[in-house]
């Protein structure tokens, strides 16, 4: 498991910058670059509960195999027939009766083969997807403490790259290796039983081909990492400049941009010639020690059979013989390439079980304390001291202590780095205090269900991500059973009803990509809207209004007074608007809560509040 800490490449993620594109395509080709094997197969083992649940599909295609891996060892023996009794018979009727047993052997074959190929793949597509299924549900489930030591790429990687290569082998590479496995021992068998002679010397011709083959695969595989990684710099640098497009285009860059990608492009190719003539070399090498080989033993039978007039090679042996070599030969060098995806397999499998075996640290305990029902909106935060994991030394709270009566509106305000988003953090339960307690309702969040402390509270973030799909889609992610009258009402007191009603299609038109046709102010409304629909007694608001216009902001401060109606309301303060909303304001400086009242008695004292006033709010304060 990745344990690097990479926290620009998650926060750049987190919260949708220019570059989090870049990001993710330059982690994810890498990762799918260091998909290394595995000689261990002991990670395979956690396949087995997925293949037990499907065990007919895994029935039907073992069944299938079987029948296809004998039918195809049967037609060399029908050919043999063909020749030795058909031909040799020199008469219409057995010609006829040995080429039908030959056809109908065929048929077997085909159907067998269709049918192995259906359920094998069906069997493989239904595994991944349960499989996909439940990892998405899992990393969903794990806490913030998890994804400070694993990167969100390397996550998406084993989600996409993968489970690819494991749907590769349980829908194919499987059932090609057991049909090899079977193919080879069968047919060595009964190449020994037609001639222990010329079976020994077809063995030793295969082990002087495969010899100089092991030599020249590896540079192969050296070869094909490189111009795997060169492929990779590419895709990350055109990543990079088309999420910063705006930019590129701006600075007139476009030509020096194209430039730069077509040197990568260049490298990248250069690497892939690189790889593409050792295999061409490799190639002309198996066809040369094949074609010596193979046209050694067959001269050799031919003298036994045609010349020397060897009873056990008969026409008909001998042209089995030769297609059984052939069989157990390929069988015998696809053997190497499917073990090889085995064990790739076992690697992907090994990173798939990590995440799957990680555990929360975040949990509902065996018996969770029930919240009081109708909920209050109380908040109560007691002497809490917390320090974020990987920073023990550094705690973002320090004996901090904060009473929240229901209905309350209260504006944290502080300098940056004093401890505000920590406690939005810790009431939605993202970490849990190292000492003290966070209360909601007279409850302590550790000893309630997360799932249900989360339902009571509606969060709108700085800048709150919405998501690809339509208004109603977005509106509808903060409660999924709303009925449409419900979340138009919710827009309309956002005040985001007028715009969204204006779109092409309403409520229905499809927003893009983070819903980026939308303007600044427009999203942070549909954001408040989302936040509205859940009808959550606690509202969790970090203020975004400093980068609005004034008629956004005006808005969008409409929107959120309309939001705090009702509600116990805890408002990160960027805005004097905001702050003068307030009931109390808390100022914070260094994790601790150093002053408390309203805007006028904070401005007579003269302490911290009064000199981020004059900082922040210039002339208003």
């Amino acid at each position: 498991m990745t344990t690097s800490v990479d926290a620009p490449v998650d926060a750049a993620i987190a919260e949708g910058r220019p570059g989090a594109g870049q990001v993710l395509a330059s982690e994810m080709n890498a990762a799918a670059g260091r998909r290394e094997r595995r000689r261990d197969l002991k990670p395979l083992g956690s396949l087995a509960p997925y293949l037990r649940t499907h065990w007919k599909d895994a029935l039907a295609s073992g069944l299938f195999l079987l029948v296809s891996v004998g039918a195809t060892l049967g037609l060399t023996g029908a050919l043999r027939l063909v020749i030795d009794q058909g031909v040799g018979g020199r008469t219409a009727a057995s010609i006829d009766r040995y080429f039908l047993l030959t056809a109908a052997v065929a048929g077997v074959l085909a159907l067998a083969t269709a049918g192995r190929f259906f359920f094998i793949n069906r069997l493989g597509e239904r595994v991944v997807a349960d499989l996909r299924r439940d990892l998405y549900r899992h990393v969903l489930g794990l806490d913030q403490t998890f994804f400070l030591s694993v990167r969100t790429g390397e996550v998406l990687a084993r989600l996409t790259t993968d489970l690819t290569i494991v749907e590769n082998m349980v829908g194919s590479s499987v059932s090609v290796a057991l049909r090899n496995l079977l193919t080879f021992i069968a047919g060595f068998v009964w190449l020994i039983w037609l001639s222990p002679g010329f079976t020994g010397l077809v063995l030793l011709i295969g082990i002087l081909v495969i010899l100089p083959l092991i030599a020249v695969g590896r540079l192969v595989r050296r070869l094909s990492a490189r111009a795997q990684e060169r492929f990779a710099e590419a895709v990350a640098y055109a990543s990079e400049t088309i999420d910063a497009l705006d930019t590129v285009q701006a600075f007139g860059r476009e030509t020096a941009a194209a430039s730069s990608f077509a040197n990568a492009v260049e490298v990248a190719f250069r690497a892939s010639v690189a790889r593409i003539t050792a295999r061409a070399v490799m190639t002309a090498l198996v066809m040369i020690l094949l074609f010596v080989g193979v046209g050694f033993v067959l001269w050799r039978a031919v003298l036994a059979s045609f010349v020397q007039h060897d009873p056990s090679m008969s026409p008909g042996v001998l042209v089995q013989f030769i297609v059984l070599a052939i069989l157990v030969g390929g069988a015998a060098g696809s053997l190497g390439e499917t073990w090889g995806d085995v064990q790739k397999t076992s690697g992907a499998m090994e990173r798939i079980t990590e995440i799957l075996g990680a555990r929360p640290a975040i949990a509902p305990p065996a018996r969770p304390a029930p919240l009081p029902s109708p909920p209050r909106g109380e908040i109560a935060f007691d002497d809490v001291t917390f320090a974020y994991p990987g920073r023990p030394d550094l705690p973002a709270l320090t004996g901090f202590s904060l009473n929240i009566r229901p209905g309350e509106r209260v504006a944290l305000v502080g300098p940056s780095g004093a401890g505000k988003s920590t406690v939005f953090r810790l009431l939605l339960r993202f970490y849990d205090p190292q000492r003290g307690a966070v209360r909601l309702d007279g409850v302590s969040l550790t000893d309630a269900d997360p799932a249900e402390v989360r339902a009571r509270i509606a969060f709108v973030a700085q800048e709150a991500p919405l998501f690809s799909g339509s208004a109603l889609d977005n509106l509808r992610f903060g409660r999924e059973d709303a009925s449409e009258d419900e979340l138009r009402a919710a827009a309309r007191a956002a005040e985001a009803e007028a715009f969204l009603a204006a779109l092409p299609q309403g409520f229905a038109t499809r927003l893009g990509d983070r819903a980026k046709t939308l303007s600044g102010g427009q999203r942070q409304r549909l954001a408040i809207a989302r936040a509205l629909v859940r009808g959550a007694p606690l509202l969790l608001l970090d203020e975004a209004t400093s980068a609005l216009d004034a008629e956004n902001e005006r808005l969008v401060q409409q929107a959120l007074a309309d939001a705090m109606e009702g509600r116990t309301t805890l408002v990160i303060a960027h805005r004097l608007a905001t702050v003068l909303a307030a009931n109390r304001i808390v100022v914070m400086d260094a994790g601790a809560a150093v002053e408390e009242g309203t805007h006028a008695e904070l401005i007579a004292r003269g302490g911290l509040y009064a000199k981020l006033a004059r900082l922040q709010f210039g002339l208003e304060a």
